[in-house]
């Protein structure tokens, strides 16, 4: 999150008027993130957050929208958007597009162990499982289509030796996705961006930590499920100074996860390549964001060696999930 278009409290207040969830008492910008502007919204009735859309159009949006509502209403713990009178959950805010949402309660764990790894895995078979019956579909947008067209532009930036590998992993790549195996892998929606700081938890009447809530969609579409496991497995279950994998957390998160949704014998063989797939995906995209940043007001870009690590990683040891 960061802020590209700056709102006024009057502005804010405004758009919150038409939602029937309070008067507006505090607008607070938020700088962590990337893509979208962002600001905490409090209200006499709830905490919110008030998202205003860079890049994407109202022509897209309604996928990442609904999506949310969907899971919400069977259950999964996401931020769900409001709606004025008639219903609509789609709003205009300073000419660009926009959304009010719960704000999840808790914080996040940025130093999970395997219980909050196999949280995550839980309630991530949890949400792919109520997908299944999402009627939208709409591609993943920063799937290998945006990869292909993505590297050139940010390859005069980077190292021969990254060249090569961002070369070399890319053709991989597109030979893994024209393969049967592949073809038939199953697809859903999927969150696609599910990292740490996109997962809240809170103690629950125990002391322990329970998991809250899953948020910012605003990177899901319809691809293979195996392939948001990768995402997930390449920061929840690494080190994050060398990007190795914690064996001991990545079985746990899948274990949870296979419980619920048991996966397919070819979702296990391909996991380690849908992990080098997730790893060249997010290293694209902050060579992309650090290299051709746009303005914003609290930018904070992510530095594109970690997933360059984490993708090497990936390359040399491949990992298997082995049932217990």
């Amino acid at each position: 999150m960061a802020v590209y278009t700056e709102v006024s409290f009057d502005e804010a207040a405004a758009l919150i008027a038409r939602l029937s969830i309070g008067e507006l008492k505090a607008l607070q910008p938020i700088s962590s993130g990337i893509e979208n502007t962002n600001y905490f919204a409090d209200t006499a009735h709830g905490r919110y957050v008030l998202t205003l859309f860079e890049r994407l159009t109202h022509e897209q949006l309604p996928f990442y929208l609904q999506l949310m509502k969907h899971l919400a209403e069977h259950g999964i713990p996401v931020p769900r958007p409001y709606g004025d009178a008639r219903g609509e959950i789609l709003h205009t805010l300073k000419g660009k597009p926009a959304a009010v949402v719960d704000r999840l309660r808790g914080r996040h764990h940025l130093a999970p162990d395997a219980l909050h790894c196999a949280m995550v895995g839980d309630m991530l078979a949890r949400m792919h499982l109520a997908a299944h019956d999402f009627p939208m579909v709409q591609p993943n947008l920063r799937g290998l289509a945006w990869w292909a067209e993505t590297a050139p532009v940010v390859r005069p930036f980077v190292t021969p030796e990254q060249a090569e590998l961002l070369d070399t992993e890319l053709a991989f790549q597109r030979q893994l996705a024209d393969s049967a195996a592949h073809r038939g892998l199953p697809a859903a929606a999927i969150h696609a961006d599910l990292f740490r700081d996109n997962v809240m938890f809170d103690a629950g009447d125990d002391g322990r930590d329970q998991l809250t809530g899953f948020f910012d969609f605003y990177f899901a579409g319809v691809d293979k499920l195996v392939f948001d496991i990768g995402v997930c497995l390449n920061d929840w279950c690494i080190d994050l100074a060398s990007g190795r994998l914690d064996e001991q957390r990545a079985q746990a998160f899948v274990a949870a996860y296979d419980a619920v949704r048991p996966l397919a014998s070819a979702e296990l063989r391909l996991l380690p390549a849908m992990m080098r797939a997730a790893a060249l995906r997010f290293w694209i995209s902050r060579l992309w964001d650090f290299f051709l940043p746009r303005d914003a007001h609290l930018l904070t870009p992510h530095d594109p060696g970690h997933f360059e690590r984490v993708l090497r990683a990936r390359v040399e040891t491949p990992w298997h999930f082995t049932r217990a």
